[in-house]
């Protein structure tokens, strides 16, 4: 009996276009004290070969998406006539991406209490897609190893994370020009940016920018408030932040409400029906009763979890702020400096608007890798 240990290296998410990196260990355990060996080879055990592959699978709803098509579409991606190693042929869905399949070792043998470890390391395509869970599609990452005793089937062992997208810029020609400057063998080798580099630095730049945008939100009846977002892209986790003035409003807001909603899309080509609406998913919320203030401001917190904006032939998710303001045609007299009691109307005749602000989430710039370290293991 072998058992076989696998475990990340940093955490379970990353970045497109970076390094991932998994330890495999291999342990034969030690015989118990009351076992006797009947022979010399009872103490070693043997494993014919061992390798790792990265994989994303796509999983999506039968009543939303045309399955044919996809799988028509993905049949060619799926073959590798390197190997017969195909890891994903036992899921559910089709493949979108795939690595070659790393040899780990072969003909591995272990005495008992001997173990060895092994680091598999694999660089994630730059336009590989993100992780999601969405209605229509799902996108799954795993690392699979794989490994064979002689004359027994293959046995697996799935190792999930999550991908964040990131959208590299395109490097011109012009960024690769040959430096003929002399050649100095003592200096320093300067540094030079890899792509993930400069994405990161993009990302960082592109969500640091803070120009106020303001909106004046009106109905048939007037103004109902001047809303300002300091920004419109964010990363995760970070507070999405704006300020309500009411001040020179002419219709009365009584009550609003903000959620914070994705939106997903499925393609034309693939979708099933002729439904034109997206598919909304509602997290953080914010709620406030509204009459007799001036002004209010909005904290509305973006999860770590969820996933930020990303498009694939498949579908595309997008981001929006949804506000629902209840607003009365009633004229009241709101209570003043010298105002000794007052008491908020008994009923009232509202109506609801509603209004969509679109919005950008961007992954954070470091991974959010807080969750405790997993090991996932096997015996073969």
């Amino acid at each position: 009996m072998i058992e076989i240990t696998a475990k990340l290296v940093r955490g379970p998410v990353y970045f497109s276009g970076e390094i991932i990196e998994c330890l495999v260990t291999f342990t034969n355990p030690p015989n118990p004290n009351h076992q006797i060996s009947q022979s010399h080879s009872d103490l070693f055990e043997s494993l014919a070969w061992a390798s790792a592959q990265v994989h994303c699978q796509c999983t999506t709803n039968s009543k939303m998406v045309l399955l044919d098509k996809i799988s028509t579409a993905a049949r060619s991606m799926a073959i590798n006539a390197n190997t017969t190693f195909v890891p994903w042929q036992q899921d559910n869905g089709h493949v979108v991406l795939n690595t070659k399949p790393k040899i780990l070792c072969c003909d591995l043998r272990l005495s008992p209490g001997e173990s060895k470890t092994y680091i598999y390391r694999e660089t994630i395509p730059s336009d590989a897609p993100s992780s999601y869970r969405g209605q229509a599609v799902k996108y799954s990452y795993k690392i699979t190893i794989g490994t064979q005793r002689v004359n027994t089937v293959i046995k697996l062992l799935r190792v999930p994370f999550r991908v964040l997208s990131l959208k590299l810029p395109e490097i011109t020609a012009c960024n690769d020009s040959v430096d003929l400057s002399p050649n100095n063998p003592f200096m320093e080798t300067q540094h030079r940016d890899t792509p993930l580099d400069i994405a990161l630095q993009t990302l960082q730049n592109l969500t640091a920018r803070r120009s106020p945008n303001f909106y004046n939100v009106t109905n048939g009846r007037g103004r109902v408030v001047r809303f300002c977002l300091f920004k419109n892209s964010y990363k995760l986790g970070e507070d999405i932040v704006g300020t309500f003035d009411f001040s020179n409003a002419t219709v009365t807001c009584v009550q609003v409400s903000v959620s914070l909603q994705s939106e997903e899309y499925v393609s034309e080509e693939y979708k099933r029906g002729k439904t034109t609406t997206p598919t909304l998913i509602s997290y953080n919320k914010h709620h406030e009763m509204c009459l007799g203030l001036k002004y209010s401001h909005l904290v509305l917190p973006i999860p770590l979890h969820v996933t930020p904006d990303f498009t694939t032939d498949l579908v595309m998710l997008k981001w929006r702020l949804h506000f629902e303001f209840v607003t009365t045609l009633k004229l009241m007299d709101m209570p003043g400096e010298n105002t000794i009691s007052w008491h908020g109307p008994s009923t009232l005749d509202v109506e609801t608007m509603i209004w969509d602000l679109p919005l950008h989430i961007y992954p954070t710039t470091t991974p959010p890798n807080t969750a405790q370290q997993t090991k996932y293991n096997t015996v073969i």
